[in-house]
């Protein structure tokens, strides 16, 4: 399994229609990496990452995660297996209390019997609590999700995934819809509760500030392909890069 990473892709593809969505990608995501992804509208990256997360199938090619073969495998089945994933529109329980957003993300980890138990029997209610307060969530922990900014119905996106211990967490987008002046402070609480988890990251981002500062990785799609792959600063100093990407 030495030829793989924690999450792996060789030959994936995918078109709609004539548009090439995923062109053939081999990649590997290791262990501990803070992958940034850029790319214009329509580059693929939201493909990837729901092939990578069973929202998509591929029609090529295969994902590894963990030395398993997860190609075509359903977003609950994943999820099980240990891929988190937030979205860029928070999917969160509006009508319901922060913490019970978190009691019912984490009552699917007892699977089906948790759907036979009253809800505080079937979660751990200590784990609930230590991911609300890695998220900085707990003063907020009986106001109701639709009552959040945007800001905190990120974080609490992120928790209903933590709080089932992934080894992986993808995130899409997630400082879109928060105001300059937060975004930094969001990503920093983000940041350290991956650290304090030991959980790997992807995410997806726009803006090049961010990316810079949180991430150890970064990927930039164009036309469905990852065109470079490396280091923040010197991906971001590839000339393709900046004329089809970042467009400076």
């Amino acid at each position: 399994m030495s030829d793989y990473g924690l999450l792996s892709t060789r030959g994936l593809s995918l078109s709609f229609g004539g548009v090439v969505a995923a062109d053939a990608i081999d990649f590997d995501l290791h262990p501990g990496e803070r992958l940034a992804v850029v790319g214009q509208n329509g580059a693929g990256k939201t493909t990837f990452i729901n092939i990578c997360t069973g929202y998509l199938s591929p029609s090529a090619g295969q994902v590894r995660f963990d030395g398993v073969d997860i190609t075509g495998q359903s977003p609950r089945a994943i999820t099980r297996r240990g891929i988190g994933r937030s979205f860029q529109l928070p999917q969160v329980f509006t009508e319901h209390t922060v913490r019970e957003c978190l009691m019912l993300a984490a009552s699917t980890v007892k699977q089906r019997r948790g759907f036979l138990l009253p809800l505080g029997d079937a979660i751990d209610a200590h784990e609930v609590d230590e991911t609300l307060a890695l998220l900085q969530l707990t003063a907020r922990a009986h106001d109701l999700a639709g009552s959040l900014p945007e800001g905190q119905r990120k974080l609490l996106d992120v928790a209903m995934a933590l709080v089932l211990r992934p080894k992986l967490l993808i995130m899409d987008e997630p400082t879109s819809g928060v105001s300059t002046d937060e975004k930094h402070g969001l990503m920093a609480v983000l940041m350290r509760a991956l650290d304090e988890r030991q959980v790997t990251s992807i995410f997806v981002e726009h803006d090049i500030d961010i990316v810079r500062r949180y991430a150890t990785r970064l990927c930039a799609w164009i036309a469905g392909r990852i065109a470079a792959d490396g280091p923040p600063d010197e991906v971001l100093r590839d000339p393709v890069v900046i004329k089809n990407v970042i467009g400076e």
